[in-house]
C-alpha cells in the first residue's frame, strides 16, 4: 500500500491546480485574510488557540519580500481588531533570507515590533536544511532586541540536539516537531522510532531546562508518551502547549484540548497554498488515497 500511495502523490502532482485545491482546501483555510480571522474565531469558539501563517516561501526579490512583510502586519492588526486568540507564524526566506540577511532582519524587526506593540508573538518556521544556520542566526541577532519571539526545532535533524543545548542557554521559546522536507541520510534521521526518540529526548531536555515548548504532533505515540513525561516531571501546564495543523487529525486535536491541555492550531491562508499542500501530502501519503477516491469516485 505504500508503494500506491507513492505513486498516487507522484500522480496528484502532475495534476492541473484547480484539481489539486480539492486536496487542498481541507489544510488551508482559504486565500484571503477574512477566510483566516473566520476559521481562528471558529477555534477560539472550542477552547482552541491559534497561529496564523502567510504562506509563501523563498521569494525572489525585495518587493516580494516587502509584499509579504506587509502582509504579516496586516495579520497582527487582524488578530488585535478581532480579539483573537492568535500568534502569527512566517518562514524566514518569505521575508527575504535567500536575499539579504540584514535586509530579512530588518523586515522581522519591524513585524516583532508591531506584534510587541499588540502584546503578541512571532514564530520563526524553520525551513529545509540549507537554511538552518542562517534561521538560527538571525533568531539570536533577534532575541538580543525581542522576547516576544520564538523558533522551530525538527527532531528529524542529527544537528537538532546539539542546537537545543546551544539554544536553552537563551530561554528559548520551541516549537518542537519531526521535520517535514526531504533531507539526506547523512544529516536526517529515517526511521520513524529514532525521529520519534530523539523528539522524546529533545523535549525532555528544553523541560528540564525550563524552557517553554510547542509539542507540534499528530501522533498517538508521541501525545501519550508526553503526557507521561508531564506527569512523571510534574511539569506546569504555563510551560507548554500541543501544537497541529489545520485539517489534521482533528479527533486528536479534540481530545486533548477535553482533556484541559492546551493546544494551538496552525492556520494557514493565502493565494501560494500549492507548496505547501503538497508537502502535506508528502508526509503523509495515505491521504492521497483519499483525494483520488474523491476526484474519480471510487467506492
Amino acid at each position: 500500500m505504500k508503494f500506491i500511495n507513492q505513486l498516487i502523490v507522484s500522480f496528484v502532482k502532475l495534476l492541473p491546480k484547480s484539481v489539486t485545491h480539492i486536496f487542498a482546501k481541507k489544510y488551508i483555510a482559504g486565500e484571503t485574510l477574512s477566510d483566516a480571522v473566520r476559521v481562528v474565531q471558529e477555534l477560539n469558539a472550542k477552547g482552541i488557540i491559534a497561529t496564523i501563517d502567510v504562506l509563501g516561501e523563498a521569494v525572489k526579490t525585495k518587493k516580494e519580500s516587502e509584499q509579504a512583510k506587509n502582509e504579516c502586519l496586516e495579520v497582527l492588526d487582524a488578530i488585535d481588531s478581532y480579539k483573537l486568540n492568535s500568534n502569527l507564524s512566517l518562514k524566514p526566506t518569505q521575508l527575504g533570507l535567500l536575499i539579504d540577511k540584514q535586509f530579512c532582519y530588518n523586515q522581522l524587526c519591524e513585524i516583532l515590533e508591531r506584534a510587541k506593540s499588540y502584546n503578541n508573538f512571532v514564530r520563526i518556521d524553520m525551513e529545509d536544511s540549507a537554511t538552518t544556520d542562517a534561521t538560527i542566526e538571525i533568531f539570536k541577532k533577534l532575541r538580543e532586541k525581542f522576547n516576544n519571539v520564538g523558533i522551530v526545532v525538527q527532531s528529524y535533524l542529527k544537528r537538532t540536539i546539539n542546537d537545543v543545548a546551544e539554544l536553552n542557554q537563551n530561554g528559548t521559546n520551541y516549537r518542537l516537531c519531526k521535520g517535514i522536507y526531504v533531507e539526506p541520510e547523512e544529516i536526517a534521521y529515517k526511521k520513524r522510532q529514532k525521529i520519534r526518540d530523539n523528539f522524546l529526548e529533545i523535549l525532555e531536555m528544553m523541560f528540564d531546562n525550563e524552557n517553554y515548548v510547542g509539542i507540534a504532533t499528530h501522533d498517538n505515540y508521541l501525545v501519550d508518551c508526553t503526557y507521561k513525561t508531564i506527569k512523571e516531571k510534574k511539569i506546569q501546564k504555563t510551560k507548554f502547549e500541543f501544537q497541529m495543523l489545520y485539517g489534521v487529525r482533528e479527533n486528536l486535536r479534540d481530545k486533548i484540548n477535553a482533556d484541559g491541555f492546551k493546544i494551538r492550531v496552525y492556520v494557514p491562508f493565502g493565494v501560494h497554498w500549492y507548496k505547501y499542500s503538497i508537502r502535506r501530502l508528502q508526509e503523509n501519503p495515505q491521504l492521497a488515497w483519499y483525494i483520488t477516491k474523491s476526484i474519480f469516485s471510487f467506492n
